[in-house]
């Protein structure tokens, strides 16, 4: 496995030509499994709040913003969309703001590359966005088809033309917010899979967020995690290595989805 001490541009490329030369068995035909976060991973901005645009003066009234409870992000963007909706803000502008999100550095490139290997790469995303935002902003960049699944918060317009939002699921986990555990989400999803007879040779999970930690340590030790660098992810992988419970995944840091793209192609080289 790949020494955890590398650092620095040289220190990533030293520690991903080890992860990539991983020995899998040949008797398997390799299959990876890459688990993408959305905001501040796939787009360089929080969806949620990047929707902000379209309120009067683009901010939120005081009382609006304080109402968040934490854990509970989800009835408090449905608030959210029944303000804009009060205030008039319809579909199509909607819309339209939300197709003007920046991607990340790199990260046109890297779902190119995925969607020319899809043979290779099974590919999902697990967000606490909504399934509203995370369609359009995929269908306009011509990338829907990169995704096997997408696991979001199910969102609707309703009759009136409010964009309404509900939790995705119901857990039990304590370590994540109220609507969303991606553990449980991956986990389900490989069970699912298992059960067609699909195994992966990795799991790939990259991410950026205080949410992706619980699925992160459910990763096993071929697999690997990339926290985006800076971010909350990867603080917390360093907190719980300084306390000597490390995540028993390989770790690798990403500033651009440059990076990614560059392990993959060495893991698809082996």
């Amino acid at each position: 496995m790949a020494e955890r001490n590398c650092v620095g541009r040289d220190g990533i490329d030293c520690q991903m030509r080890c992860l990539a030369g991983i020995s899998f068995s040949s008797e398997v035909a390799m299959k990876f499994l890459l688990v993408f976060d959305f905001d501040h991973t796939i787009v360089d901005e929080n969806s949620d709040t990047w929707i902000v645009k379209c309120a009067p003066e683009k901010k939120l009234p005081n009382g609006l913003r304080n109402s968040y409870r934490p854990g509970h992000w989800t009835e408090y963007m449905g608030r959210v969309f029944v303000y804009l909706g009060d205030n008039g803000v319809k579909e199509d502008e909607m819309k339209r703001t939300m197709t003007t999100i920046p991607f990340t550095a790199g990260m046109v490139d890297l779902l190119g590359f995925i969607g020319e290997n899809k043979e290779l790469f099974d590919c999902i995303i697990a967000s606490d966005s909504n399934t509203v935002f995370i369609d359009w902003i995929l269908q306009a960049a011509d990338f829907h088809k990169v995704f096997d699944e997408v696991f979001t918060n199910p969102a609707a317009f309703s009759s009136t033309g409010y964009l309404t939002v509900q939790n995705f699921h119901a857990h039990h986990c304590a370590k994540c917010p109220k609507n969303l555990c991606k553990r449980k989400v991956l986990k389900e999803f490989l069970d699912k899979q298992l059960e067609r007879g699909v195994s992966y040779t990795q799991i790939v999970y990259i991410g950026d967020g205080g949410n992706d930690l619980c699925p992160v340590m459910f990763l096993k030790k071929d697999d690997v995690a990339m926290p985006r660098q800076g971010y909350t992810l990867e603080k917390k992988i360093s907190q719980l290595a300084q306390d000597l419970s490390p995540v028993e995944c390989s770790v690798l840091v990403w500033s651009s989805a440059v990076d990614i793209m560059s392990y993959l192609k060495l893991l698809i080289k082996k």
